[in-house]
């Protein structure tokens, strides 16, 4: 477990020695600062509308469904356009620089070179979350929002992360160019998006197998406050997998070496 934190203590300190992490997280608090505020300034009409035929707006209208819900569902369209600037210098800035030989020579086990990697990009991902909750915070002092919903709704967020990262890592360590990763990896990511729509287009047989292989879908309960086992099961399932074939493309750069 110390080599495992070690490897992301060194891939966290990576990601702010450079733009990375400042380009990043910049980028995502702007985005999310605009969803943000558009919703906001939508829902309080709503409320207004409400208020002038003689309903009380804040206890008609949910704030967790209809501010709240659409928010973090906006999210996940900058999940797929920010992740992979994160995962895509994992393993091929590590390949460019030539430091990938020295890893792979030394006393860690592949094992711990992945976790490490992970748990550093994951590290990465769950400060951007944190940085959303500031404007959840915001609702919380002047509205009456139920907590358990958003306390699921960042649980979800979390697991649907760690399966980008892992997907981001297998490509990563496919090529040395970060450019040709982050595409890769936003194309990927991009198939894992549209599969549904792909799938309703092919009977319903089909349909139904892409509904379960759609990444995003599994996150609409989440949202709604339902913690379903076969949802965490699918993340967690999806992990391991991604996690799996990045160590087989490690462990064939090692043979290769």
């Amino acid at each position: 477990m110390r080599n495992i934190l070690a490897i992301a203590q060194k891939e966290i300190k990576a990601y702010f020695a450079g733009p990375i992490a400042y380009i990043t997280l910049g980028v995502w608090a702007l985005m999310y600062g605009w969803f943000f505020n558009a919703l906001l300034q939508f829902f309080v009409r709503q409320s207004m509308q409400m208020n002038q035929f003689g309903m009380q707006g804040p206890q008609a209208m949910n704030v967790n469904q209809q501010m709240i819900r659409p928010l973090l569902q906006n999210v996940t369209v900058l999940i797929l356009f920010v992740m992979p600037g994160i995962t895509m210098r994992t393993y091929s800035e590590e390949k460019r620089s030539g430091t990938i030989e020295l890893l792979l020579t030394s006393p860690l086990t592949d094992f711990e070179i992945i976790m490490g990697k992970f748990i550093g990009a994951l590290t990465l991902y769950g400060v951007m979350l944190a940085v959303t909750l500031i404007h959840i915070g915001v609702l919380f002092v002047y509205g009456r929002p139920e907590w358990k919903p958003i306390v699921t709704a960042y649980v979800g967020m979390l697991l649907m992360g760690g399966c980008f990262i892992s997907v981001g890592l297998f490509i990563s360590s496919l090529t040395k160019n970060q450019i040709a990763a982050f595409m890769l990896t936003f194309g990927t990511f991009l198939l894992l998006w549209v599969i549904t729509w792909i799938g309703s287009f092919a009977g319903p047989t089909i349909d139904k197998l892409t509904q379960y292989l759609s990444i995003v879908d599994h996150l609409d309960d989440f949202s709604k406050g339902v913690i379903d086992t076969t949802h965490v099961i699918y993340y967690l399932s999806f992990m391991t997998f991604g996690l799996f074939l990045t160590a087989k493309a490690v462990d064939s750069e090692r043979w290769r070496g």
